[in-house]
């Protein structure tokens, strides 16, 4: 709940009062500048970045290696994004911290400590498929098999049935 506050009640206040006293300083049109000009540089470095990661990604893949540290990565690229696009200071600060990959990397592997992940791995994954292959011609060997018959009838087949049916 806290986090949530903060980020939704706390961060825009601070923003606000941020951008107000620098516009004071340094003048409106200056502070408009700056932040235009902090989103263009900040999006084309999150492109710039998700490329380079893009690609490791799928090195690792290749190689047969869980690309686990990239992905971490690469969702704090996409947080990043959304901080450098929003007009503020602070935003500015954390998205570019998330950007660089200094900083993003050990912000990754700190995240990926604080969350328990469960992963399905090569051998678990295939006796996973063995099992539901096994009860799938289980099922098939039983008999479950349903026989019926249909008729496939046409509009005027249909309008016909309900005139007969309302009479």
């Amino acid at each position: 709940m806290l986090p949530l506050f903060l980020l939704f009640v706390i961060l825009p206040i601070a923003e606000i009062m941020l951008l107000i006293n620098v516009s004071a300083s340094i003048g409106g049109w200056n502070t408009f500048f700056i932040v235009i000009v902090t989103a263009f540089f900040g999006a084309y470095f999150v492109r710039q970045q998700g490329f380079s990661l893009l690609n490791t990604m799928q090195t690792k893949m290749a190689s047969g290696q869980a690309p686990s540290s990239e992905m971490a990565q690469g969702l704090l690229l996409l947080v990043a994004g959304v901080l450098l696009i929003t007009p503020g200071f602070i935003t500015d600060a954390l998205g570019f911290l998330f950007t660089l990959p200094f900083s993003r990397e050990p912000i990754a592997r700190f995240l990926m400590s604080r969350i328990n992940f469960q992963t399905m791995g090569g051998a678990a994954h295939q006796q996973f498929r063995d099992q539901q292959g096994t009860e799938q011609n289980h099922h098939q060997s039983k008999g479950d098999i349903i026989d019926g018959e249909y008729e496939d009838k046409t509009d005027a087949d249909r309008a016909n049935d309900e005139k007969n049916r309302l009479n």
